[in-house]
């Protein structure tokens, strides 16, 4: 089985190809100009497995959450090359890769929500146990104080030293903190497709957490 996988939601934008739920090529791509470089660097990717485009048995791409816009570029650009290919679509949420990224019995996943706050969910052994929400970093560490945890995710790195501070050796910081995540997710979504979940690309959901700020400036001009 081979699995084509993309992740447009974090700064470290990444895709990733993998056979048989080994992951063989990932490459970093610079989350920012996505919509310009999509899909162009899912092609040189499959060139440099040698791998066609009609060899792909699985699109696999981020459901967030993360960048509102990488979001929406990340699905569009996969669900095309799936509805194109006649081949299923398996989403997985950035929460969901970072925790088996990041290992460890308690992990807290921090992905940078901007505006001083992250998007948040805890995981014990592979399942998440609270979240997802926004919150600000402050006032989640109070929450965690005392309790043995790692840290994982771009809202982690941003918040390192904060962390550090306030949790002391209760603590932790996941190796790298702020992992690719193509490949996490292309092996995801093979174990996925190995169970028989696999969905059409209509069916893809995003994890968008809270609104997009289009949304809110739309609401606030609403007159009441």
């Amino acid at each position: 089985m081979v699995v084509l996988a993309l992740d447009t939601t974090t700064r470290a934008g990444s895709c990733a190809l993998a056979r048989d739920g080994v992951v063989t090529i990932e490459r970093s791509s610079d989350s920012q100009e996505h919509a310009s470089r999509l899909p162009r660097d899912l092609m040189t990717l499959l060139d440099e497995a040698a791998v066609a485009l009609a060899d792909v048995d699985v699109f696999a791409v981020a459901t967030g959450p993360g960048s509102f816009t990488g979001l929406r570029i990340g699905i569009a650009t996969m669900q095309g090359l799936a509805f194109a290919r006649a081949k299923p679509l398996i989403g997985v949420s950035s929460f969901d890769a970072l925790a088996d990224a990041g290992g460890g019995a308690r992990t807290a996943i921090w992905i940078d929500a901007w505006r001083g706050e992250v998007y948040a969910a805890m995981y014990e052994q592979g399942h998440m146990t609270r979240g997802p929400s926004v919150v600000h970093p402050s006032d989640e560490l109070e929450a965690l104080r005392g309790t043995a945890t790692r840290f994982v995710g771009d809202g982690a790195a941003i918040y390192r030293e904060l962390i550090e501070r306030t949790m002391g050796e209760q603590g932790s910081l996941a190796s790298p903190v702020a992992p690719l995540l193509a490949g996490t997710i292309a092996r995801l979504a093979a174990a996925a497709a190995r169970r028989g979940e696999c969905p059409p690309p209509h069916a893809i959901r995003p994890l968008y957490v809270r609104r997009s700020d289009a949304e809110l400036v739309r609401d606030a001009r609403v007159p009441r």
